[in-house]
């Protein structure tokens, strides 16, 4: 296993020192002004520019997480969480992503003019997709409809942002 694979199985913390379980637990400040737990939340096989000592997501970590249902599972804990500090939340059981219900008093702002979390959201559906098992592919999809929606029925997100997400969601 990896650092990577361990972390998210709860055998050990990030490059950081701290566990799956302390950054899930995270208030939206720290999740909004924190800037190295996203990679570990959501790898990648690319190298982050923001974070150096972010892991890289390997074939073998992949065929990992496939592999393992603890894994998967704390994946979609992080994809809550997330989802939860974009004022949105899944409802996974009948395949959907809405906003919750404070979107609009607390978390509106986030998609009315580009910032860092709208390279996060590209992230998270990358790492969704490429990981690709078929519950992460649904939440992928599910999370790539409501930012959709928001665009296309609510003015929210630049077309040149969607159009990323758009790529993202399409999978590798």
């Amino acid at each position: 296993m990896s650092q990577l694979t361990d972390f998210y199985s709860g055998v050990s913390a990030d490059c950081e020192g701290r566990t799956l379980e302390e950054i899930l637990s995270y208030g939206p400040k720290r999740l909004e002004y924190g800037h190295t737990y996203i990679q570990w939340l959501f790898p990648l096989r690319e190298p982050s520019n923001f974070n150096p000592d972010a892991p890289l997501l390997t074939d073998e970590d992949i065929q990992l997480f496939r592999a393992n249902p603890l894994m998967q599972e704390n994946l979609l804990r992080s994809f809550r969480v997330y989802l939860n500090f974009l004022g949105l939340e899944a409802i996974l059981e009948t395949g959907k992503v809405q906003k919750a219900s404070f979107f609009e008093d607390e978390c509106r702002f986030l998609f009315k003019r580009a910032n860092h979390n709208w390279l996060r959201i590209t992230r998270v559906l990358t790492c969704l997709k490429t990981i690709g098992t078929p519950i992460l592919i649904d939440a992928a999809d599910a999370f790539f409809e409501c930012l959709k929606k928001l665009h296309e029925e609510e003015g929210l997100v630049s077309e040149n942002s969607f159009q990323y997400w758009k790529a993202a969601a399409q999978g590798p």
